[in-house]
């Protein structure tokens, strides 16, 4: 982490080095003097930090690194805070300029003074760095004490899961099945899952059985350390080889370069039926290395690896990658009580504890197994002491070695930059799924994404997202049907060691109503749910991040009470979710922030000196009762995302809520920077639709109250607009018309499409749009059919349809729809046929229809959609449904549900909505037929 912290310096250095040439000289050459030696010191650390834990030495070193990095990049910005006031808002009167230019003269003379000092710290550092380097010669043997020190480890944790498995037998004897296939060529097998599933344990079970022993004339087991190097890996097979075949060494083994030692290993292995295992093959790099040494030579060879990285996986083997996943709630159960009680029964006193704790394991057999090593000390009959360690979980897995080293092993083998983003997960509350553009928009905030070339940074940062997923580290809650990962969250377990982690490395702090917990001089504080004294926790820190995650009714007036020079520096400002009923003044003061998030507070108004924050990059208002911007928001030139809108559902039988947006300054233009713009109300004028086309970087606009004669100048803004994604259209009412017939060259890169209000027709231009992923139309009211135009788009997996259609037949034919996965019919009135061709929407895998009151049959040839999991009927006429049921409805009528995992019909019932399962529906109905009160008058189900 000390390295990372290096490197996010070393680049806040150099921006600043090359943007301001107005630099005194003497701070540009002690500047350049630290930057020299943080270079320096960077390769150093790299090696150093997956050693920190275990020399204690070496962790007091890397933490001063940390705090002269902090206060260099606290003098920079305080430095850098100067040079926004020298440039800011409002200064007009030459007094003030002259005031400021004196200001400014000192400010430089204060940072020239304290980069002396800092660098003067740095040259005693980098004396004790020189001699722990000739005391110890870490940078040679890092390498390979790190190599060795790992498989022992990894043979810890396999003993500690081999005297406990539970419920490995099945997935064993399926890796041996695909061992075992009648095929001469090599293959490779492949076991993918987070650290502490049990993949090393589960293929030694493979590699000691009898049977595979038999079956392959060669076997060797190669666990791969973070930093091995090919040619020690390649003498170790070598080595096994000759154990194996008692032979002795070939001569000269120590002194061969790779090329040789892969000519011996593949002479050795050439008309052998072998079987490797590569444990632990943590990147495609890893992998690429050993792929080309081992012989496909025909003779039903196979490699078996473990990974935690599903590119990895399927790099390796696309057809036999093997997704280990979590215990089932029974299994864990049963390895929770067999390690805590060994053969007798969990006494009922405990088990509502044990129960809590075991859910924070979440099927994880390492975490399973650790935690109850700590239960198992524990006196029975004190269950408070249980009780504590359901409330602390995080310090009882502080001093368990197995548990932190098997996850400080996919912590460790990340570059500095995703570490970064890693810790950030400690910063929410626990068990929270985290909104992923959020995440994201954060990250940029914070200054952890950097650019790429063709990229933007959300690209880059969702990039980083995607890794972290890869890697098995970050877990996915809720995807879209187009694929875009929505929420996501980490691990309970990993968490808590993140936490650990982040605490240890100053990284953030974290106050909630159990623990008011300072580290010494963090960079971030994270809220939840609890006020704490900032005077005394700040005493040493200057955050960068404020975060608050609030619950409350209510919320101090003064958000940084006494303590707002503490936070000058701040960077991020979220505020979501708490009780703010006006707009902070402090925060106009905050000259550096990026990132401001207001959602779902009850703020009303932005007051004109928001045009202070020159830096603003993200100001989140969603969900607020804002409606409109002051002029001054055109000032905020590095703004990228602007988000003012909300939804209401205005009564109680309204089911699509209405959406409201916000008026800005009609020269909205020229926010150049702006990628996301949320919604604007279109009915100002032609001129601001007009300006919507100067903003070249835009991905995603949304526009309401759209009238029919603003259609051209909206058509004529988005032609320009070649980087548009996503594009959000609401008339001004229900019956008015959208008019987008003069979109004649729409955005190429199109990929979501809403379109709220009457069309005459559908556009043409939809069916050239191959980038399209989700369609969704609503009052459209159609008379021509619209499948036609939409069946062939290539890539089309979401589409939904709200009032769209206004005749009495849809017919999905064969070969149309090949990747969609959602569709939703929700009000087509006229509507009494379905029809599904065979061939038709192969990959469907979720059906919702509601409201459509003149279907009363299932979609014809729904049987033919193999794929699909959820089909779900709301607010439909009994009819249909009776005619799911076995004994209801005309013969053809019933359709065999159990090719269907979930059919649910959404039902109306003592004054909300409801949702029941079609078997509990059966079972109601068949218990009011013969005569229970369960189901009395099914009229009072279905609305």
């Amino acid at each position: 982490m000390a390295e990372g912290s290096v490197v996010f310096l070393l680049n806040k250095l150099t921006e600043i080095l090359q943007n301001e040439g107005n630099l005194l000289s003497k701070v540009r050459a002690e500047a350049e003097y630290i930057n020299d030696e943080l270079e320096f010191m960077k390769a150093f650390l790299r090696v150093a930090e997956t050693l920190e834990d275990s020399d204690p030495q070496l962790k007091v070193f890397a933490k001063k690194v940390r705090y002269v990095v902090y206060d260099l990049e606290d003098a920079l910005d305080d430095f850098k805070l100067h040079l926004i006031s020298d440039h800011g808002y409002g200064f007009r009167a030459s007094l003030q300029k002259i005031t400021h230019l004196v200001k400014s003269l000192k400010a430089r003379h204060q940072i020239a003074i304290k980069m002396q000092r800092i660098k003067l710290r740095v040259i005693g550092i980098s004396e004790t760095h020189r001699r722990y380097l000739i005391k110890n010669n870490i940078m040679g043997q890092g390498s390979s004490s790190c190599s060795e020190r790992q498989p022992s480890r990894r043979r810890d944790i396999l003993q500690l899961e081999e005297a406990n498995p539970v419920g490995i037998e099945h997935h064993k004897m399926k890796l041996i099945e695909w061992l075992f296939e009648d095929k001469s060529e090599r293959e490779v097998v492949s076991v993918v899952g987070m650290g502490g599933l049990g993949k090393s344990t589960l293929v030694k079970k493979v590699y000691d059985n009898k049977e595979v022993k038999k079956h392959f004339e060669f076997r060797a087991w190669i666990t791969l350390s973070l930093s091995f190097t090919s040619e020690d890996l390649l003498k170790d097979i070598i080595q096994q080889l000759s154990h194996v075949l008692r032979l002795s060494d070939p001569q000269g083994v120590d002194t061969m370069d790779n090329d040789k030692l892969r000519t011996v290993i593949s002479e050795f292995l050439q008309e052998r039926r072998y079987l490797i295992v590569l444990d632990n093959v943590s990147n495609a790099k890893a992998w690429d290395d050993f792929e080309h040494v081992l012989p496909n030579n025909s003779c039903g060879s196979r490699i078996l690896l473990t990974t935690r990285n599903h590119h990895v996986a399927f790099l390796a083997s696309p057809d036999k990658a093997y997704n280990l996943n979590p215990l089932s709630q029974e299994k864990s159960w049963t390895l929770f009580c067999r390690k805590i009680f060994q053969n007798n029964p969990c006494p009922l006193y405990l088990k509502d504890v044990l129960e809590k704790i075991l859910s924070r394991c979440q099927g994880l057999p390492l975490a399973i197994v650790s935690i109850a090593g700590v239960l198992a000390t524990k006196d029975k009959a004190r269950i408070d002491e249980w009780e504590m360690v359901r409330r602390s979980l995080g310090a009882a897995l502080e001093d368990n070695d197995r548990l932190k080293s098997i996850l400080s092993l996919s912590y460790n083998d990340l570059p500095h930059y995703l570490k970064y983003c890693l810790l950030y997960f400690s910063i929410f509350p626990v068990g929270s799924p985290i909104v992923c553009r959020r995440l994201v928009r954060l990250w940029i905030a914070e200054g952890f994404v950097k650019d790429k070339e063709g990229m933007t940074l959300e690209e880059v940062a969702e990039a980083y997202l995607n890794e972290l997923i890869k890697r098995s580290l970050v877990q996915v809650v809720e995807a879209t049907s187009d694929g875009r990962v929505k929420t996501c969250r980490v691990h309970d377990i990993l968490l808590e060691m993140i936490i650990l982690k982040s605490r240890d490395q100053d990284f953030a702090a974290i106050a909630n109503e159990h623990s008011m917990m300072w580290p010494g001089n963090f960079r971030r504080l994270s809220v939840h749910n609890a006020m704490p004294s900032l005077q005394q926790g700040l005493t040493a820190s200057r955050p960068r991040s404020l975060l608050m995650f609030w619950g409350s009714e209510s919320l101090p007036e003064s958000l940084v009470l006494n303590s707002s020079r503490r936070f000058r520096l701040l960077n991020v400002l979220d505020l979501e979710g708490t009780p703010l009923k006006k707009f902070p003044n402090e925060v106009v003061s905050l000259f550096l922030l990026k990132y401001l998030s207001l959602r779902n507070t009850k703020v009303n108004s932005i007051p004109s000196s928001i045009a202070k924050l020159q830096i603003l990059e993200t100001l989140d208002l969603k969900h607020t009762k804002v409606t409109e911007m002051p002029a001054e928001i055109l000032k905020l030139q590095k703004l990228r995302h602007l988000l003012v809108y909300r939804h209401e559902i205005e009564s109680d039988d309204q089911q699509i809520p209405t959406k409201y947006g916000f008026k800005v300054p009609a020269q909205i233009g020229s926010l150049q920077s702006v990628q996301k713009l949320c919604f604007l109300e279109a009915n100002q004028g032609n001129n601001l639709l007009m300006e919507l086309g100067k903003l070249s970087q835009l991905r995603r606009l949304g526009i309401v109250k759209l009238r029919k004669e603003d259609g051209k100048a909206l058509c004529s803004s988005i032609e320009k607009l070649r980087n548009l994604q996503a594009v959000s259209i609401t008339s001004v009412e229900e019956n008015e018309i959208i008019d987008m017939e003069n979109l004649s060259s729409p955005p190429r890169f199109l990929q979501r499409l809403y379109l709220t209000g009457r069309l005459e027709r559908l556009p043409e231009w939809l069916s050239s749009l191959d980038s399209l992923v989700k369609v969704v139309l609503k009052w459209s009211v159609l008379s021509e059919d619209p499948l036609p135009l939409l069946q062939h788009l290539p890539n089309l997996a979401h589409l939904e349809f709200v009032q769209v259609y206004d005749g009495e037949l849809l017919c999905f034919q064969a070969n149309g729809f090949q990747r969609l996965k959602f569709l939703g019919l929700n009000k087509l009135h006229r509507l009494n046929t379905v029809t599904i061709e065979n061939g038709a929407m192969p990959c469907l895998e979720k059906l919702i229809v509601q409201s459509c009151k003149s279907l009363l049959r299932v979609p014809l040839g729904i049987e033919h959609l193999t794929d699909l999991k959820v089909l779900e009927f709301f607010n439909m006429p009994l009819e249909l449904i009776m005619a799911l049921h076995p004994n209801g409805g005309e013969d053809g009528d019933y359709w065999k549900v159990e090719r269907v995992p979930e059919v649910y019909f959404t039902y109306w019932y003592d004054g909300k909505w409801d949702i029941i399962s079609l078997e509990s529906f059966k079972e109601s109905r068949n218990s009011a037929q013969s005569g229970s009160s369960v189901i009395q008058r099914p009229r009072h189900i279905w609305k």
